[in-house]
C-alpha cells in the first residue's frame, strides 16, 4: 500500500504526480527543482543558490515522511550543463556524511522542467 507524502514546505507538484510516495519503509521522491515554496517562483540566480534550494526542498519532503538525509540510499541528479558539476557537487556534499553518502548518478540532460539547471530525486529507507 502506498502513502502520499505532501508538504507545503516544498513546491507543489506542477503536474499529475506527488512530492513523494511511501511504500512500506521506502520513500520515493519526485524530482525537486529550485522553486521557492513560499512564493512559487524559481530561484536560479546562481548554481549554488539553485542547488541549495533544491536540497532544502528535498529536506522538507524527507521531513514530511519523518526522514532525514541519513535515510537516503540513492539519488539521481540531472543537470543541464556538466560544467556546473563541481559547484552542484560541493553544495550537495554539505547535506551528506561522505562515509555514509548514498549511491548516486549524475546525468547531463538537454532540458529540465522550467529550464532549470539542476533537478534531484531520492530514494530513502527508514
Amino acid at each position: 500500500m502506498k502513502k502520499i507524502i505532501k508538504t507545503s514546505k516544498a513546491p507543489a507538484p506542477i503536474g499529475p504526480y506527488n512530492q513523494a510516495i511511501l511504500s512500506g519503509n521506502t520513500l520515493y521522491t519526485s524530482g525537486q527543482i529550485a522553486i521557492n515554496p513560499s512564493t512559487g517562483k524559481l530561484n536560479i540566480t546562481t548554481i549554488e543558490e539553485e542547488t541549495t534550494l533544491v536540497m532544502e526542498n528535498m529536506k522538507a519532503v524527507l521531513a514530511a515522511a519523518e526522514m532525514t538525509f541519513e535515510h537516503v540510499i540513492k539519488t539521481s541528479i540531472f543537470i543541464s550543463d556538466m560544467a556546473n558539476f563541481s559547484e552542484i557537487n560541493s553544495i550537495y556534499g554539505k547535506y551528506f556524511d561522505e562515509d555514509t553518502a548514498p549511491a548516486r548518478e549524475t546525468v547531463e540532460v538537454a532540458n529540465l522542467p522550467k529550464y532549470v539547471n539542476v533537478e534531484i530525486s531520492m530514494i530513502a529507507v527508514k
